[in-house]
């Protein structure tokens, strides 16, 4: 015969399990009560409702999407793209800056619905994210000072004690770092800038693709361009968005492909002095 303590005990434990058990069906009906994060709603969904088109921009991409500094006015052909996607959505247009190495956070978070600043196609951004179709595409340049003694040409670069600036978080960082055998890397992070550090001494070249090379060039006196004597990293452009949403994807797509078709995308190429980078298939 149970004593008293005993089935007292029983009871509490009968008790406790039962609460618990209240507590975790409470729990599941609020969690499948609740509305749906943004980044579970489909984007076009989520667009139709906001009226809102978020678009990440890296602010310091000259010919891309570029804030001036005399003017702090952007420019580029990315932003004039991103003007007409939200013109053909019919949706108001919001920039987000973002920069190369907040991309992939930015987007998969759904903090902008699309990165539209020549984002490179690499295999570890496609882990993470979904590309568009091509629209640009660029190799890799060197840019030097018309001063500098140790680099003349392109196979001056791979040399021992030339020091080669990238900047963090580009596509240029993990390229050069398995192409170079010879020269040592140096990965410029903000606030530094691989002009700066060029114009100090403590690189004696840096890396870059076509659209950034062109604002030394219309802007640099100092700065002489560094041209691979044949293509040595080619590398496809394209808008990025979150993955598994295909009917966002799509509809970007459809976007590419009308600019394409009905001449935007070369006309807003040939402002920005990109026309030689422009991917017409």
């Amino acid at each position: 015969m149970k004593s008293r303590s005993q089935s007292l005990s029983m009871s509490h434990g009968k008790t406790w399990r039962l609460l618990a058990v209240g507590l975790l069906l409470g729990a599941q009906a609020l969690l499948a009560a609740r509305p749906a994060a943004a980044a579970d709603v489909p984007t076009l969904q989520r667009l139709r409702t906001s009226g809102e088109l978020k678009v990440c921009i890296w602010p310091d991409y000259y010919g891309i999407t570029y804030r001036n500094p005399n003017t702090q006015q952007l420019g580029g052909i990315d932003i004039e793209l991103s003007a007409e996607l939200a013109k053909d959505l019919k949706l108001k247009l919001t920039y987000v800056e973002s920069s190369f190495t907040q991309l992939i956070e930015d987007v998969s978070s759904s903090r902008c619905d699309v990165a539209m600043f020549a984002v490179g196609v690499l295999p570890q951004r496609q882990a993470r994210m979904a590309f568009t179709k091509p629209y640009l595409q660029s190799d890799i340049y060197g840019v030097t000072t018309r001063s500098n003694r140790a680099v003349r040409d392109w196979a001056d670069i791979d040399r021992p004690g030339v020091l080669v600036g990238v900047q963090a978080g580009t596509f240029m960082e993990p390229v050069m770092s398995a192409a170079l055998k010879k020269a040592q890397v140096v990965v410029v992070r903000p606030p530094a800038t691989r002009e700066r550090e060029l114009e100090a001494g403590r690189i004696d070249v840096f890396m870059t693709d076509y659209p950034y090379s062109r604002r030394l060039l219309d802007n640099a006196d100092w700065a002489r361009l560094v041209p691979p004597p044949q293509p040595f990293h080619v590398l496809p452009y394209a808008y990025a968005t979150r993955q598994n949403d295909a009917a966002w994807l799509a509809r970007l797509d459809e976007f590419v492909a009308a600019i394409k078709r009905d001449g935007r995308l070369k006309a807003a190429a040939a402002r920005y002095g990109l026309s030689e980078i422009v991917v017409t298939q």
